[in-house]
């Protein structure tokens, strides 16, 4: 079977790579403060788990592909520190000037970027979180990213998973307390010092092979995995600076 689509595809993904936009050493030291406040915060929240949710978060016998809600990313990066000891997550973000910040941003909280490109199709996208997986590093998913709607469950993640035999493991999080932006998706900020609750379910990769378990099955289970706490406010200014 001829392999040349699959090296078309790398030959883009490296391509994409090359040509994204970076920032330079001075503008990286404006994204520092913003990373230390965002590793402070997370640092402070009490996290909590079932031993179901344990044993998923924590295993670590296969590279894996971490699917969550786009509203739940603050999160992302001290889950890592706490319950993956050094593995890190990769995420696919924008070539473009836009996608440089939050590469840059993401760095300074122990996540990595696969630069990707706004242009890009979905089929090259695919090809860059194949080869991350491939090469031994888990990824992030949001698959109502990056401009929703809200829980709208895309299914690119699951081909990249489904290539690279990768398992999946749905990451949802309850808050005690939080603030919700008026953003499209709803992003939630954990209050400081406030509990979180870590929901974790592994799906194999035999399950994605024989495609037993549909994107609405999945969908469905990861908004169980996250309700949503009605009560939360937005943040004020007083708020904020006082986080």
């Amino acid at each position: 079977m001829s392999t040349e689509p699959d090296n078309t595809a790398a030959n883009n993904s490296a391509a994409a790579e090359t040509s994204a936009v970076r920032i330079s050493g001075w503008q990286r030291l404006l994204v520092w403060p913003l990373g230390v406040i965002a590793r402070l915060w997370t640092a402070s929240l009490r996290f909590e788990t079932s031993p179901e949710s344990l044993r998923a978060i924590t295993k670590r016998d296969t590279p894996a592909a971490f699917i969550l809600w786009h509203n739940r990313l603050f999160i992302v990066g001290e889950c890592f520190k706490r319950y993956r000891h050094g593995k890190t997550v990769h995420a696919l973000v924008s070539a473009s000037k836009d996608g440089a910040w939050l590469a840059a941003f993401f760095d300074t909280i122990g996540m990595r970027s696969v630069r990707g490109s706004s242009s890009f199709n979905a089929r090259e996208s695919v090809a860059l979180l194949v080869d991350a997986l491939r090469q031994g590093h888990d990824i992030g998913i949001t698959p109502d990213g990056p401009r929703g709607p809200m829980y709208d469950f895309k299914g690119g993640g699951m081909i990249a998973a489904r290539r690279a035999r990768a398992t999946v493991i749905l990451l949802g999080a309850e808050y005690e307390r939080a603030w919700r932006l008026r953003s499209w998706d709803g992003f939630y900020l954990p209050r400081p010092f406030s509990r979180v609750r870590v929901n974790c379910r592994v799906v194999t990769p035999d399950e994605l092979a024989s495609r037993a378990v549909s994107l609405e099955t999945l969908a469905k289970r990861l908004r169980d995995l996250s309700p949503d706490n009605t009560s939360a406010a937005p943040p004020t200014n007083r708020d904020l600076n006082r986080a």
